[in-house]
This record gives structure tokens, C-alpha cells and sequence, in this order.
């Protein structure tokens, strides 16, 4: 069963659009290494910026039709469905299982597809758990970009069976670590106040700031992170083969990015 195209590939246009919102979107989790000041900055107000561009474009690609119909069928089924995973675990101790179907579906429908599930579904998941915050536009970004991550990972056409599931697994590990990383960054300035040495230090150099924060992190990671990575990877491990497998059929059976034509019936009743 090979795959032979991304049933999503945003224009060249839009491309360089979304990462430019997607740095500015970085600078919003890295800006405590850099700033100076000693007021901590609204850096939500950028993060809604973003998304809202990141929205547009999205609108913009189905309106142009870069989106077919069954694209955005299947989009929105994965996304409902990634929502719905997500709160099983109630963020309990970083036992999520949304992530290894957003890994899995992004592996099978490409990089582009992946930056929209991860977006959707989290948004999708706020609106539907009321779980909407200053937080949201972070966690938006943060499963944006590791769906990207994942249609990015190499042998998608080609890498298939335990070779294949071994390298997901080990990606499930890696994003549970960097989603970890990106959410302690949002929240760390805010945490622990200014008088602990794990805490942000406005106007300090970056080396102390870093210090600071990946003490933090790794002191909170056996708490969040290693769940995470140990659910995301086993149910990966698990569920990985048959989840692969259906998707592709998914795929290959709707026939993404082949053109639909319409014929006159005139036309048809002539040639017949």
C-alpha cells in the first residue's frame, strides 16, 4: 500500500506565513532568556495573534479549494476524535492519549495535514471541555508543531512493519518531552514567584534563566513528562500497527488528491 502524495501541502505563500507566525509564536515561549525588564509582558496577546493568522489561512486554503472536500472530512473526524482522547486521562499526571493518534495520523497523511490536526484537535478540545485560557494559544502551537514533526519523520512512504513502529515509538518519547518543555515554558515565569532559585529571574543573564528553568522542568518531568512519554509510546507500541494500517486504508480508498470530474449527461448519453 504506498502513498503517493500529502493530501495537504500548503502554498508556497502560505508557507512562509505560517512560520513566520509560527517564530513569532517561538519567541513566545523563549522570551524569558532574553528579556531584560522587570514586568512580566502579556505574551498571550501574541500567541492569539498567531493562531488567528493560523486560522485564516486555513479558512483560505478549503476556500481555494487546496482543501478537498474529503480532506477536511477526514480532518475534522480526526480532530473529534483526538478531542475526545484527551480528556480521558483529565491531564492527570501527563496521562494523555491524544498524542499517539495525532502521531499516527500525521505519519500517514503528511506534515501539513499533521500542523492542522494538532491545531484543530486542541482547539476543538478546549471548546468542547471548556478549557480555555490564557494557556490554549501555547498548546495549540506546541501539538501544531508536533504533528508537523511527525509527517516530517523519514521512510513515510516507503518504511513499513517494526522498523517503522520503533521509530514512533521513540518520537512519542521525544514529543512528550518537548510538549513538556514548551508548556513548563509558558507557565514557569508565573510559578514559583521571584524567591527560589527555580524561579524566573527578570533581567538575570540566560545562563542562569536556563539553569533556573530546566531545574524547574526536570523536578516537575517524573510528575508529567515520563507518564506522558510512557502512555504516548506503549499505546504507540500497542495500537500502533492496526491504527497505521486503517488509516491508510482510509487513504487509499478515498482517493485523496484525485480530481473529481463532472461530465454533461448530454456528453454521456451522446458517447453511449
Amino acid at each position: 500500500m504506498k502513498l503517493t502524495a500529502d493530501i495537504v501541502r500548503f502554498s508556497h505563500r502560505n508557507s512562509i506565513i505560517l512560520f513566520a507566525t509560527s517564530t513569532v509564536s517561538a519567541g513566545g515561549f523563549i522570551w524569558p532568556f532574553f528579556y531584560s525588564g522587570q514586568d512580566l509582558p502579556r505574551t498571550e496577546i501574541f500567541f492569539w495573534i498567531a493562531v488567528s493568522i493560523a486560522v485564516i489561512l486555513t479558512i483560505a486554503e478549503i476556500s481555494q479549494s487546496k482543501l478537498d472536500a474529503k480532506s477536511v472530512a477526514i480532518l475534522g473526524v480526526l480532530s473529534a476524535l483526538i478531542a475526545a482522547l484527551r480528556p480521558l486521562g483529565a491531564g492527570a499526571v501527563g496521562i494523555e492519549p491524544m498524542w499517539f493518534l495525532l502521531i499516527l495520523s500525521a505519519r500517514v497523511f503528511g506534515p501539513s495535514f499533521g500542523f492542522l490536526l494538532g491545531m484543530s484537535s486542541v482547539l476543538v478540545s478546549a471548546l468542547l471541555t471548556g478549557g480555555i485560557g490564557p494557556w490554549l494559544g501555547y498548546q495549540i502551537f506546541a501539538a501544531a508543531w508536533i504533528g508537523l514533526l511527525a509527517g516530517l519523520l523519514p521512510g513515510r512512504k516507503s518504511l513499513r512493519g517494526n522498523k517503522e513502529i520503533a521509530m514512533l515509538v521513540i518520537f512519542g518519547v521525544f514529543a512528550s518531552e518537548i510538549f513538556g518543555i514548551l508548556m513548563d515554558l509558558q507557565f514557569w515565569p508565573w510559578a514559583l514567584g521571584a524567591q527560589t532559585q527555580l524561579s524566573f529571574a527578570p533581567g538575570a543573564s540566560i545562563n542562569r534563566n536556563i539553569s533556573n528553568f530546566f531545574s524547574y522542568h526536570f523536578l516537575s518531568a517524573m510528575a508529567w513528562d515520563v507518564p506522558r512519554a510512557i502512555v504516548t509510546s506503549g499505546l504507540i507500541l500497542v495500537a500502533g500497527h492496526p491504527v497505521l494500517s486503517a488509516l491508510r486504508r482510509t487513504y487509499t480508498r478515498a482517493a485523496f488528491l484525485t480530481p473529481i470530474e463532472f461530465i454533461e449527461r448530454a456528453k454521456v448519453q451522446k458517447e453511449v
